[in-house]
């Protein structure tokens, strides 16, 4: 079953005509993506680029300041966002082909320690969050800008936690930085999606939000209003079931 993407890319891209693989072989796509995609975007775009495709170079970051970015004309020609907010931020400027939308994955929202760290599983509720965390911090993205920083901040409002963790807070530019922050050490806990979890071999899941804590988390994919031919290729690859296993196997749920 490992194999199935490339079999699958084999038969996507027999099917473009010669010409077009050969003009796309010589272009860079330039894609802009939320950094809690990197490792199956990674795979899926060197799979691509080994059976045939275009070179895709990836910008990871924070989806809202990815989105700006786009808006003030980056050359981005695909976006990847990790919120319905950041996408349509974009779509207001005029900055993607909104044809193109579609809501591409699903993700779960968690909390993390060390891998080493004495807790195994985490309650949710005042005594048990500011005994887990000691005297360190909770990181997360930054709430105001930072989709997962949204989303934790709206479960942790649910379920009443908000004023009690909101002093202990590490703001983060993106969902990777806050999960680095745990996997050194730096920080005791922190909020970030299942499939961030399960890139990284130095962290635990100590627990899991319910899924009504919070608005769906779901990542709009898009081409942008600058983007070619050879973007809406590696577009048409990322939705195909080549692209959406790298994305299933690292634990996005994929939307049909």
């Amino acid at each position: 079953m490992r194999r199935l993407p490339s079999v699958f890319l084999s038969l996507f891209l027999a099917l473009a005509p010669p010409s077009a693989l050969a003009q796309e072989r010589q272009e860079r796509i330039v894609v802009f993506a939320a950094a809690s995609l990197k490792t199956a975007l990674d795979g899926a775009a060197a799979d691509y680029r080994a059976h045939g495709g275009a070179e895709v170079a990836i910008s990871y970051g924070g989806s809202l300041n990815l989105a700006r970015q786009i808006a003030a004309g980056a050359s981005a020609e695909v976006f990847a966002s990790a919120d319905q907010r950041s996408m349509d931020e974009a779509a207001k400027a005029g900055a993607i082909r909104a044809d193109s939308r579609v809501d591409l994955l699903g993700n779960r929202l968690v909390v993390v320690a060390p891998k080493d760290a004495p807790i195994d599983a985490l309650a949710f509720d005042a005594a048990a969050f500011e005994q887990a965390i000691g005297s360190g911090r909770l990181a997360t993205g930054e709430v105001a800008t930072v989709p997962v920083g949204q989303y934790a901040k709206a479960s942790l409002e649910k379920l009443g936690l908000w004023s009690a963790v909101e002093p202990r807070l590490a703001m983060t530019s993106d969902v990777r930085a806050a999960l680095a922050f745990v996997a050194r050490g730096e920080a005791a806990l922190g909020i970030v999606y299942a499939t961030d979890a399960a890139a990284e071999p130095a962290v635990k899941i100590v627990a899991t939000f319910p899924d009504d804590s919070h608005p769906p988390i779901l990542y709009p994919f898009a081409l942008t209003a600058a983007s070619g031919d050879a973007a809406a290729s590696f577009f048409s690859y990322l939705k195909s079931a080549a692209g959406r296993a790298f994305f299933a196997r690292q634990g996005f749920s994929v939307i049909p």
